[in-house]
């Protein structure tokens, strides 16, 4: 087996655009910055126009990123690869899941910026706000298990599984929006740090294989 070095150009260019777009909403985040500004107007726009059935939808949608869902979904589809017989594949997934959700957690006290406020009582969101949890958990994990048909499946079902995830990703992302409970750029900073961290997780699964691979010889 080749080398993997397109994959890996690829996987280290999404981890260096992700980290750089989390670096420059990052930087911006003061009270006064034209970004926190452009935050509050958006957010406002949002409560003016968007009328009630599409946020009582959305807040259906979001529980797709819930932590409970995405604990469950990760057990189930840990417990299936295990039954599998493939194991890397389960300890990959489960770092890649997990991993995420302590990351964010991490960046979320650091940066410790306080949610919008009108939240109407569609939904319940506690904590920090930045980078979105449900935006980055829901690249990763959906990403992930897009990846994961791309190794398992036929060749058929690849292309469905991609836009699967990423549908399944913005839906989730733009559900914290519709109910006021992220900024836009929480939303932003989410989707690049979860797509920087799917990319290690993938590119490193990628490497661990082609290395095994050369052993075997």
């Amino acid at each position: 087996m080749r080398f993997p070095s397109l994959r890996l150009a690829v996987g280290m260019t999404v981890m260096v655009l992700g980290s750089f777009i989390f670096a420059e909403l990052s930087g911006r985040l003061g009270a006064q910055e034209t970004l926190s500004r452009m935050d509050r107007a958006f957010t406002d726009a949002m409560r003016d126009s968007i009328a009630t059935p599409v946020v009582q939808t959305f807040a259906t949608l979001t529980h797709l990123g819930d932590t409970a869902a995405l604990v469950g979904l990760c057990v189930a589809v840990a417990v299936a690869l295990i039954a599998l017989g493939r194991r890397w594949l389960a300890l990959g997934w489960v770092a890649a899941v997990a991993g995420n959700s302590v990351l964010n957690v991490s960046l979320k006290q650091i940066f410790a910026r306080v949610r919008p406020l009108g939240l109407d009582g569609l939904a319940l969101a506690d904590g920090f706000s930045f980078p979105s949890g449900h935006s980055s958990g829901s690249v990763v994990a959906y990403g992930m298990l897009a990846y994961l048909a791309v190794r398992l499946l036929p060749f058929r079902w690849h292309l469905s599984a991609l836009i699967l995830a990423s549908t399944l990703a913005l839906t989730v992302g733009s559900s914290r929006l519709f109910l006021r409970v992220h900024f836009a750029s929480d939303v932003i900073a989410g989707f690049a740090t979860g797509a920087a961290w799917l990319a290690f997780c993938v590119t490193t699964i990628e490497l661990v294989r082609w290395f095994q691979q050369q052993r075997r010889g």
